[in-house]
């Protein structure tokens, strides 16, 4: 690989790292994530 190829990849990984961050610290996400958990355990639990 190039250095410019290693910027761009670089570049991503950080910018897709922020995004996990961010979507991990929201309120919004657990709630979801919660609401996943619980229809999954229900539909296999009965």
């Amino acid at each position: 690989m190039t250095t410019a190829e290693y910027a761009v990849g670089t570049v991503a990984v950080a910018g897709l790292g922020g995004l996990l961050l961010k979507l991990l610290t929201s309120d919004w996400f657990w709630s979801i994530l919660q609401r996943i958990f619980t229809w999954a355990f229900q539909a296999f639990l009965g």
